[in-house]
């Protein structure tokens, strides 16, 4: 009888490990989408403040017009 609950705890626990390791990969997936998204707006970011910093550049100085 005590082999039978052995095996019958066992399994139990085998099957809170697989959930755990299903769980912690949804997690890294999700993660790396973030990162990803990141990533992206970091670029984005940085193509805003370069057609801005162009931009500036190509206007005259704001003392030549006086």
């Amino acid at each position: 009888m005590k082999k039978a609950a052995v095996i019958a705890m066992s399994m139990a626990l085998a099957g809170c490990g697989v959930e755990t390791a299903s769980s912690a990969a949804t997690g890294a997936v999700i993660k790396k989408q973030e990162v990803e998204q990141g990533k992206k707006t970091l670029e984005a970011a940085q193509q805003k403040i370069g057609q801005a910093v162009e931009a500036q550049q190509q206007r005259p100085p704001a003392d030549a017009e006086k």
